[in-house]
């Protein structure tokens, strides 16, 4: 019986990637005033720009359990295994919403075997773990073996980013109004990653130059400790800002062209402008 690897949207993980390895995405949704859809049919350009220019924030939700049955059910009735990995459970309810689509499916299909992996992450940070899931499962492997593969890429993978200002974080409740100000009056630019599942901050820096560089910094000290497999650079709203951070910092670092792949508005509408790098190391980081 063959794997089928599901995900979500959050990952932003290339449409070839997942044509390549047939992994079927199931998205989250976006609520803009009276409007709801789902994210991957956003254009993220137009999102951005209108977010902007408002004040009223828009808000995310993640994929129903019926939206999860039906993708499950089907591939349990192509007779796949089905592997779920799905973005961090303290960022969001989709694996919960997962857990329970497969509660559900179990009841009308006795031999159905899905199997559920919270990434602890999102953006391609969770990616890798879903391209590691899949790719075991392109090469024949059993769906614990693919889950093992999600579980120990997430130990192998890092995700540093640095958004423009805290204002988004603190519109969308991530951090305080207060700490928000404070920031911006001190003019301090954050570094923040996700350990645990959870946006934490690594640094603080005084201008957006020491912030690229300080990142690239970091991701350097973790290759000398770990090698690196890949990686990877995102952007939020200036995708040329993120070009040059590729070319100028990270490029440099790994020895190679890098892609610049852009957030879509569930994980973007939190943080606003920014830019970050995913990478996943040959050894353990954690």
């Amino acid at each position: 019986m063959s794997v089928a690897v599901v995900t979500d949207s959050t990952n932003y993980i290339p449409s070839d990637d997942l044509a390549r390895l047939s992994i079927a995405r199931v998205s989250l949704h976006v609520h803009d005033g009276a409007d709801l859809r789902p994210e991957t049919e956003i254009d993220i350009p137009a999102f951005y720009r209108r977010l902007a220019d408002t004040r009223e924030i828009p808000t995310s939700s993640q994929p129903s359990p019926d939206e999860l049955v039906t993708v499950f059910r089907q591939l349990v009735e192509e007779g796949h295994e089905v592997v779920g990995a799905f973005m961090s459970s303290r960022m969001s309810g989709t694996v919960q919403a997962a857990e329970l689509a497969a509660t559900m499916v179990r009841e009308t299909h006795k031999d159905a075997r899905i199997a559920i992996v919270d990434t602890e992450s999102n953006c391609m940070q969770e990616g890798y773990a879903v391209l590691s899931a899949a790719e075991k499962a392109a090469e024949g492997a059993s769906s614990e073996e693919c889950v093992a593969a999600a579980a120990e890429t997430v130990r192998r993978t890092r995700f540093l980013f640095s958004p423009h200002t805290l204002e988004y974080l603190s519109r969308g409740g991530r951090i305080s109004g207060a700490s928000a100000l404070l920031g911006s009056l001190l003019q301090i630019v954050p570094i923040l990653t996700v350990e645990h599942g959870e946006t934490t901050v690594a640094a603080k820096v005084r201008t957006r130059a020491k912030a690229h560089a300080e990142l690239a910094n970091r991701m350097r000290a973790d290759i000398e400790r770990c090698g690196l497999r890949r990686a990877v650079v995102h952007g939020i709203v200036d995708l040329d800002e993120a070009a040059r951070f590729a070319r100028e910092n990270i490029e440099p670092v790994v020895g190679h062209s890098v892609d610049v792949l852009p957030i879509g508005p569930v994980i973007g509408l939190h943080v606003g402008p920014a830019v970050g790098v995913v990478y996943e190391t040959e050894e353990p980081l954690r």
